[in-house]
């Protein structure tokens, strides 16, 4: 038997509940089937919170957070939520758990599986086989620099914020990057705007420099960010790992999304520095929103939410068989031409439900 994963699940709004359910399945048939022991606790974020705490996240749930291998959270949001006051609204819960747990590298991959390459808005021969991911650093840059806000000069307002970034920020999540393209493909593209930006220049000449003295065996590039977006969409098999700035992360990694045809499939994880047992700081969670509209119908696709738990396998856990595994079962289900609403096509069809998508999920992984 292995060591205890400890792993705090949150499902939060909508349909955050629901698309849980279906990860709660795959994580008990790994324990019936794969000698896996998890340490399971449950909490509340967003809305779900502020319901019963009269806050997004309880200073009792950031404890838990801390201490644990592992969050996993569904989504949060909602319009019953909108005339809160900013300091409470739901998406501060999640904001909350990104900066006490420190969490600077966000990691977003856009796959696209070869069932749902028709979907994407880009042609079948450009997509097929994508597999790029794009390290994002999400605790410093133009979201957190000061000064910032909007203030009267000359007798006109003037909005100001500012790109801040220093060498240790830039160098841990360049390691980062250069560490998981040691277990890809081996190649890193950095993306800035050295050809105006101070920043830029800076994060170009930091980023090499960490190349150099400790990650020679790994291939560097460096592109403008603009460059970057147009080659996105011109020949995104170029890429491997793409790692950037929170402003640039924040767009490019939108834009690869929509290469992959779905917001449904796509997973994200936020990694910190390592704990004592060697673990990151670690939040995973799907791309998609908290979708009150279909929330309770059992129309969600769990994808995300599931392909989230396999990058949780992955990065925290170690178990890089069982996360291969995972993917695989899910791509398998798609050949065969299960599909959730959200991913029926012109073809038309009948769409099965997020618990009866769970279960082909299941089924596929026992083989």
């Amino acid at each position: 038997m292995t060591d205890s994963y400890s792993l705090l699940i949150l499902p939060g709004d909508g349909i955050g509940p629901e698309v849980m359910a279906e990860v709660r399945k795959v994580i008990d048939w790994f324990q019936a089937n794969r000698g896996m022991r998890f340490d399971v606790s449950e909490g509340l974020v967003g809305g779900a919170a502020y319901d019963a705490h009269g806050a997004p996240l309880s200073d009792e749930t950031m404890a838990q957070a801390q201490a644990v291998d592992a969050v996993l959270l569904g989504a949060v949001g909602g319009p019953k939520y909108d005339n809160l006051d900013f300091s409470v609204k739901p998406e501060r819960g999640l904001l909350r758990l990104r900066k006490e747990m420190d969490l600077f590298a966000n990691l977003r991959p856009a796959q696209c599986f070869d069932a749902l390459a028709d979907f994407s808005s880009l042609k079948r021969d450009v997509v097929a086989g994508l597999d790029i991911l794009i390290v994002r650093e999400l605790t410093s840059g133009v979201y957190f620099g000061e000064p910032r806000g909007i203030f009267t000069e000359n007798g006109e307002r003037v909005g100001i914020n500012t790109q801040r970034y220093t060498e240790s920020e830039i160098a841990r999540v360049a390691r980062a990057a250069f560490d998981l393209a040691r277990k890809r493909a081996g190649r890193v593209c950095s993306m800035e705007k050295a050809n105006v930006m101070e920043s830029g220049i800076l994060w170009r000449e930091v980023v090499q420099k960490i190349h150099d003295e400790e990650y020679a065996d790994v291939e560097l590039s460096h592109m403008y960010a603009d460059n970057g977006a147009m080659q996105l969409v011109r020949n995104p098999r170029q890429f491997d790992v793409i790692v950037t700035d929170n402003l640039f992360g924040d767009i490019l990694s939108d834009a690869a999304a929509m290469l992959t045809g779905s917001l449904g499939m796509l997973p994200s994880a936020s990694l910190g520095a390592p704990a004592a047992n060697g673990r990151p700081k670690a939040l995973y969670e799907p791309v998609h929103g908290s979708a009150p509209d279909i929330a309770g119908q059992g129309k969600a696709n769990p994808i995300a939410c599931i392909l989230s738990f396999a990058m949780a396998l992955r990065y925290s856990f170690a178990e890089a068989q069982a996360a291969d595994d995972l993917e695989a079962a899910v791509e398998k289900v798609l050949a065969e031409g299960a599909r959730t609403a959200d991913l029926m096509g012109p073809e038309g069809g009948t769409p099965i439900s997020t618990s009866a998508m769970g279960d082909r999920i299941i089924a596929a992984l026992a083989g």
